[in-house]
């Protein structure tokens, strides 16, 4: 039982047990390590360290995901006297014996070196590297699953200076002049909010942290939680004693079952040590932390239609004012952050306000984690400054398109963010420079769009999505999106004209003003967006019902032309058999029967079938 701030300094000073061993050997092993094939490779390493009785010169730790998610399974392997390492993607099982063998951290036969992009700000005072991590400080660093490593590398350590130097007014105005920003998406200032509750005169308040990430192609949240739970645990502790909370509740959808594991055991050794529970470190605080499960409606991700569903009702947003921070959970005060915001917090009582305001930009500061995805060479988890710009994530970090292809566009913020071409390359990300373009920066994702992307297609799908998601509550959301769907479907069928684009535009300015809640408001952005910057293929397909990404399949038709040499190649392929002709003979496609795929026109390779 850790009872002072004295036998917390203590317990960290005692916990570096890593510098027993000549090298640790960091394994990956995140949701998407996992699924990658880690586990094998996991096991491999430790069987041939058994085998070679090198236990006691190797230590093998099962970290979070290290973002490398492009070169999974991934390892690094450090030398503990040095603190050389080397960061090793693609790994196989059979390559355990290598590494193990080599006994350093040395280039190996077979196995891909992975450039390691990032530096941490509280260990570094500069770096040319584009990666600052702050939120993913301990990512891919530490044993989630052990509290002694989170102590050891500064864990709890905010959480000791709060509760033993520091007013709970101290606190918020330490977090007021960071400049931080919530992280969900709205990017309202951290401090700000959590003042508000503070005011309140209550006997009862809660910390929320929402946890139901539901964008598609975004995993921040996860990553965060898989990797380092404790972070968030301290940050919700130090925001409780901010605002008089003593009861947490992390609202976390249940699609996530290796993180809610992790966080049930960081929440179970931290009240072992008396980290959470009754009189905290010997201050007198009393603070509980309890998860609640979601059923992964994206709308609940929206934090009246969050806290209706903790209360046990159906998830739908409600009018604000009152907003949470004044009647919340059980009609109390109640402050609702995002994981990634929380995981700012240690840092930022460690480190102190200027220290963070000095990242970034002076009204965004701090850094930003994306999930960067799509036609993207490599994806991944990364984790930038503030101001940097798109260019330098998707062809800096990301590495640029796929197979040479040329980029399209760029989508941020999910379902409710816009769609961004080249010439917004350049663009210096913070919250006020994406929403001047018609996007937003979203909770973080970031899905990366080719040449063989339609815009018009794209659109729609994100709106099929939204109205999947939407709660049906306010007549815009539910009917509106109803009506834009079915006009982006006529466009693309090529049964639309001038009439529906002019509608089309309308109707999303209206939904925009009119819907409830952030779902609804913000589910034209990706219409609006395309439609400012990609009009040339609304034109397309309404003018000339020609889809030229070859996505829209009522606006294409496929011919073979005379270079056709008879190979059979495309009708081997093709999946409805409706290919004809002889060997050596010019072959014929069925227009009634073909289902406009495109297997046979990427399949041939005498460039014999034309595209329409």
């Amino acid at each position: 039982m850790i009872d002072s701030i004295d036998k917390l300094n203590q317990l960290a000073a005692s916990l570096n047990g890593r510098s027993a061993a000549d090298i640790c050997v960091l394994v990956s092993m995140g949701t998407c390590g996992i699924a990658a094939g880690t586990t094998p490779v996991l096991d491999a390493l430790k069987s041939e360290v058994a085998a070679k009785g090198l236990e006691k010169t190797f230590n093998i730790i099962e970290t979070g995901c290290m973002g490398l998610c492009h070169s999974e399974p991934s390892i690094e392997v450090i030398e503990t006297k040095t603190g050389k390492s080397m960061v090793y993607g693609n790994v196989k099982p059979e390559d355990a014996e290598h590494i193990v063998a080599r006994k350093a951290a040395k280039p190996i036969a077979g196995v891909d070196t992975v450039e390691k992009t990032w530096y941490y700000p509280e260990d570094e005072a500069a770096s040319d590297k584009i990666q600052a991590r702050i939120v993913l400080k301990n990512s891919g660093r530490i044993n989630p699953e052990k509290i002694n490593e989170y102590i050891a590398n500064s864990g709890y350590e905010a959480l000791g200076k709060v509760l033993t130097g520091m007013s709970s007014q101290e606190v918020i105005d330490e977090i007021i002049a960071s400049g931080l920003r919530g992280r969900g998406g709205g990017g309202f200032p951290t401090g700000r909010k959590w003042s508000f509750a503070a005011a309140q005169d209550s006997e009862e308040k809660y910390m929320i942290c929402n946890a139901d990430e539901g964008d598609p192609g975004a995993f921040m949240d996860r990553a965060v939680l898989e990797g380092d739970p404790h972070s968030v645990l301290e940050a919700m502790t130090i925001a409780g004693f901010a605002i008089g909370a003593k009861h947490g509740v992390i609202y976390i959808r249940a699609e996530y079952p290796l993180a809610i594991k992790r966080l049930q055991i960081a929440i179970e050794q931290a009240e072992e040590l008396g980290l959470l529970g009754k009189n905290i470190l010997g201050s007198g605080f009393d603070f509980k932390i309890e998860l609640k499960y979601g059923a992964g409606a994206f709308v609940c991700g929206e934090e009246t239609a969050l806290i209706h569903s903790i209360e046990g009702m159906r998830g739908e947003p409600t009018f604000k004012p009152p907003f949470p921070a004044v009647s919340g959970l059980w009609k109390k005060p109640t402050i609702v952050n995002n994981v990634e915001t929380y995981a700012n917090i240690p840092a930022i009582i460690r480190n102190g306000a200027d220290w963070f305001k000095k990242i970034g930009t002076e009204n965004s500061p701090g850094t930003k984690v994306f999930a960067l995805a799509g036609k993207v060479d490599k994806v991944g988890l990364v984790e930038v400054p503030m101001g940097t710009t798109l260019k330098d994530i998707i062809f800096g970090l990301g590495n640029g398109i796929c197979d040479g292809k040329e980029f399209k566009a760029v989508q941020t913020g999910g379902p409710s963010g816009g769609c961004l071409k080249a010439d917004k390359l350049e663009t210096k990300i913070d919250y006020d420079s994406l929403i001047a373009l018609g996007s937003m920066m979203g909770s973080g994702g970031m899905i990366v769009m080719d040449e063989d992307d339609c815009m018009v297609n794209i659109a729609k799908f994100f709106l099929e999505f939204t109205l999947d998601e939407s709660c049906g509550k306010c007549t815009p959301c539910r009917i509106g999106n109803k009506r834009l769907h079915e006009m982006l479907t006529d466009i693309c069928n090529g049964k639309a004209d001038h009439v529906t684009l002019r509608k089309l535009k309308d109707l999303s300015h209206t939904i925009k003003d009119t819907a409830l809640c952030g779902l609804g408001q913000t589910s034209p952005n990706p219409i609006l967006s395309t439609m400012a910057n990609f009009e040339n293929e609304y034109l397309a397909h309404v003018e000339d019902k020609k889809c030229d990404a070859g996505v829209c399949t009522n606006l294409i038709s496929y011919e073979i032309n005379d270079k056709c040499v008879g190979c059979t190649i495309c009708a081997r392929n093709c999946p409805v058999d409706c290919i004809s002709g002889e060997r050596k003979e010019i072959h014929r496609i069925d227009q009634e029967k073909c289902i406009k795929c495109g297997i046979c026109f990427h399949a041939c390779k005498f460039h014999a079938i034309d595209r329409n």
